[in-house]
């Protein structure tokens, strides 16, 4: 690629895969952020059961469609166009990190960021910009055989922390939070987590659960956020 071209994931995707298909991709592929070590003295924090999305349905019911979150009353805020994410904050946890893309490796798992640079998050490339309507995913390292990663807060985040997503085209998409869950690799709900909900969503994804040498982290921590404002 010569200097003078854009680079692939500075312009919007030609084509997405339905979502169906990429809940499915991404339920065997988030594996890829198995990696983590587990190996510290204290293990990573796990959500709270009180940031748990409130999904108005029966327990028997596990993809219901969830509502609109805190301070739904008022209506979220309006989608912006394609930008690609440069770097992410989560002032709570004291996340300031940049953001590379990632996308489906041979296997056809998503990709991850490298797992030596415990400071960066990694974009999902086949799913939507931050601040587009959709939903966006971003994911990270938990650990690796250093120590803490990027997300390795993620299960203390509450319900109205706020992530930020820097944007290439200079504005700053701020999400609130209304639901922090862990979910077992092999029971990923992924149309509940991954579906549109009608409105500009985030979900910031990284490893959580259980932990076993011989199988690494059995779950994943999960952030859903809805967009707020627009700096």
């Amino acid at each position: 690629m010569s200097a003078s071209e854009p680079a692939e994931w500075e312009e919007r995707p030609r084509r997405r895969a339905p979502w169906g298909v990429i809940a499915l991709v991404l339920l065997t592929g988030l594996a890829l952020i198995r990696n983590g070590s587990g190996e510290f003295d204290v293990g990573p924090p796990q959500p709270a059961a009180a940031a748990a999305l409130d999904t108005g349905a029966p327990a028997s019911a596990p993809d219901a469609a969830l509502p609109a979150g805190p301070g739904s009353a008022a209506p979220a805020a309006a989608p912006l166009a394609f930008s690609a994410p440069d770097r992410v904050r989560i002032p709570a946890i004291r996340v300031d990190a940049p953001v590379t893309p990632v996308g489906l490796d041979a296997d056809g798992a998503v990709g991850a960021p490298p797992p030596e640079d415990t400071n960066l998050a990694g974009w999902f490339t086949g799913a939507v910009s931050p601040g587009e309507q959709g939903t966006a995913v971003v994911v990270g390292h938990v650990d690796n055989q250093r120590g803490p990663a990027v997300f390795y807060g993620l299960g203390a985040l509450k319900k109205g922390d706020r992530v930020e997503v820097d944007r290439q085209d200079g504005r700053t998409a701020v999400f609130e939070i209304y639901g922090v869950e862990v979910f077992e690799k092999s029971k990923f709900p992924g149309d509940r987590v991954y579906g549109s909900k009608g409105t500009p969503e985030l979900r910031v994804i990284t490893c959580g659960g259980g932990f076993t040498k011989q199988n690494g982290y059995d779950g994943n921590v999960v952030v859903f956020a809805r967009l707020a404002t627009v700096g």
